[in-house]
């Protein structure tokens, strides 16, 4: 079994893609827009979805996950109930990850030391995307 999570950027997809193959690393290995389903799936997007993003499949590091631009209401909800976590292979990864998601985010909690990591911040990026960023704690 694998679990994998979906996020929908209502209508911001394209762009939070860009933003963290530049800033995080992250690749997309599969994109689909709207206009390139199949004629006989049955599914006419309107037209101002025609070149949103339908799929795409996004790796980063040895995870894999997957976004959608939804269906592109820029008035939706912010999403919530979930966060994204981040686990760098040290401390400046960390903090260079952490920084990038706070630029043009919000800090929820500042990346620090605790007493469960080296470092660990919560920040929700400029796509209302929450992220958890740590650092194992190794002895």
């Amino acid at each position: 079994m694998e679990v994998q999570p979906y996020v929908f950027f209502n209508g911001r997809c394209e762009e939070a893609l860009a933003y963290y193959c530049e800033k995080l690393g992250a690749e997309v290995t599969f994109k689909m827009r709207f206009k390139e389903a199949p004629p006989d799936s049955g599914h006419q997007p309107r037209p101002d979805l025609e070149e949103k993003i339908m799929h795409a499949n996004v790796r980063m590091g040895s995870t894999s996950w997957m976004a959608s631009d939804g269906n592109g209401d820029p008035a939706a909800s912010p999403m919530s109930g979930f966060s994204l976590s981040l686990t760098a292979d040290d401390a400046a990864s960390a903090e260079r990850y952490f920084n990038a998601l706070a630029d043009g985010g919000q800090t929820v909690m500042p990346f620090q030391a605790t007493f469960w990591s080296k470092g660990f911040g919560m920040v929700v990026d400029r796509f209302g995307l929450m992220w958890m960023v740590t650092v194992p704690d190794k002895p």
